[in-house]
């Protein structure tokens, strides 16, 4: 048992709402990674084939310089494949449509066949900085945020445009029917189709990634080490706070079918899983 997990586990089993009155949901660590994940940021999970496709930074998070890529790890924590995909610069987001994998890599969305790993078509997005978080709805329509520009593009049958600007430090993004989910600094935010933006919740910390859970309700991380359980009505749950540990907690996925979080822990070069229950 490795420090870290000493560390988070006594933690989960007395668990303290920051936000609310009364808890009712807590984690339980399952695993992490025994082998380095070069930077891992995103994780994105095909629970048919028990695989989750983990970005991989490896490097500097805003440099073009080719050593990023997409690495496979099993559910149960075991590498598969640190080079499935290779060649990228700073790849954050991931997203998925059939047989294609989107990769947000800085100023370019990249898409990938999901069965061979090999980058298929860049897209590039005009004037992006820093792409960061990218969903794909239904329909196949691609949503990435560029946290330097404020801005969040839309891109469909390969055109792109601009659909949403002046997003105070936008990072994690989530389709979910007709409606997009964002966290744009500690603001957790829904657009509808025309962009018309509703409130949700405040967090106490620049949010990063965004996971419904099925029932109207959310799973929200902030990179300094945060995981948050919100309702749809905007109450705040603090499932998790490792932030004294400099332990990092980026753009999560989550099995709604199992109740698992898969997180990366981004410097900390491990990906973490928890199983989240409710209270009794």
């Amino acid at each position: 048992m490795n420090k870290l997990f000493r560390y988070i586990l006594p933690g989960l089993m007395i668990v303290v709402a920051h936000y609310s009155n009364a808890q009712t949901h807590q984690l339980e660590k399952l695993w992490e990674t025994d082998t380095v994940v070069r930077v891992p940021e995103s994780v994105l999970p095909d629970a048919k084939k028990g695989i989750l496709y983990v970005s991989e930074i490896d490097g500097n998070p805003n440099a073009v310089d080719g050593k990023g890529g997409v690495a496979k790890i099993a559910v149960d924590g075991k590498i598969i494949n640190l080079d499935f995909t290779i060649g990228l610069n700073a790849p954050k987001g991931l997203g998925r449509f059939g047989n294609e994998l989107y990769a947000a890599d800085l100023s370019e969305v990249a898409v990938i066949d999901i069965n061979t790993g090999k980058v298929k078509n860049k897209i590039a997005i005009d004037s992006a900085k820093a792409l960061n978080d990218i969903t794909v709805d239904n329909k196949g329509i691609v949503y990435v945020s560029d946290s330097k520009t404020k801005k969040i593009h839309r891109i469909e049958n390969g055109h792109v445009t601009t659909f949403l600007t002046n997003i105070g430090g936008v990072n994690g993004l989530k389709a979910v029917g007709t409606d997009l989910y964002i966290l744009g600094g500690q603001k957790f935010m829904k657009a509808d189709s025309e962009g018309k933006l509703t409130q949700i919740a405040m967090l106490s910390c620049g949010g990063d990634g965004i996971e419904p859970v099925g029932n109207g309700d959310f799973l929200i991380t902030c990179w300094s080490g945060h995981i948050f359980y919100v309702t749809a009505d905007g109450k705040i749950e603090t499932l998790l706070d490792i932030q004294e540990k400099k332990v990092n907690t980026a753009d999560l996925a989550y099995d709604t079918v199992k109740h698992i979080l898969y997180v990366p822990t981004f410097w900390g070069k491990k990906v973490m899983a928890f199983k989240l229950t409710t209270v009794k």
